[in-house]
């Protein structure tokens, strides 16, 4: 089961992006199926993520705070497609 996201370092790796870092994850992890899985969990791991964000900026956003972001930084992250980091 996942967890929600509680605290800045949960989300502090997905909160940086490199427009080449997407297409040297599809390169590095396209060379087996093992890796390719890897990467499809990745994407699903974000989406997931970015889904819980999105409830909690919804139904609870006196959380935000909480967790050591603001509303702008929130909206930020959950408007990321999931291919992005």
């Amino acid at each position: 089961m996942r967890s929600m996201p509680t605290n800045i370092s949960d989300v502090d790796g997905a909160m940086h992006f490199d427009p080449s870092e997407r297409q040297a994850e599809v390169a590095e992890n396209a060379q087996s199926p093992r890796g390719l899985w890897a990467l499809i969990k990745a994407w699903d791991d974000r989406a997931y993520y970015r889904g819980q964000l999105a409830r909690i900026a919804n139904h609870t956003p006196e959380l935000i705070e909480d967790i050591g972001l603001t509303r702008r930084q929130i909206e930020a992250e959950i408007a990321k497609p999931f291919w992005r980091r």
